[in-house]
């Protein structure tokens, strides 16, 4: 898969999320290591989601891990915080805001 393939996919998948209740600033940027590799970012401002396959430098998060894992959480498949755990994802950032990244694939679901 290219990094076009797998950017067309997931920004799919987070453009699904719900939104409208978020009522603080989260940018989250995703680097893809291996397969596909590449830079995408998140960001929720105001209630509007933005997915672009750009690097974001005004982030509170950088999530770096495997297009296959960054998959696995868009699908709901993996949980970030057992990926973290796992070692199959990795984070720098404001800790707080990262877990708000299930949150957001959470809400897609309901």
């Amino acid at each position: 898969m290219t990094y076009a393939e797998f950017f067309s996919e997931i920004k799919g998948k987070f453009m699904e999320a719900d939104v409208s209740d978020v009522t603080e600033h989260l940018a989250y940027q995703f680097n893809i290591i291996g397969d596909a590799e590449g830079i995408f970012y998140v960001e929720v401002k105001d209630g509007q989601l933005s997915v672009e396959p750009y690097e974001y430098f005004d982030r509170d998060v950088i999530f770096i891990g495997k297009a296959e894992t960054f998959m696995k959480i868009a699908e709901g498949k993996l949980d970030p915080v057992l990926a973290v755990t796992l070692q199959k994802l990795k984070f720098e950032g404001n800790v707080d805001k990262a877990l708000r990244l299930k949150e957001l694939i959470d809400s897609k679901r309901k």
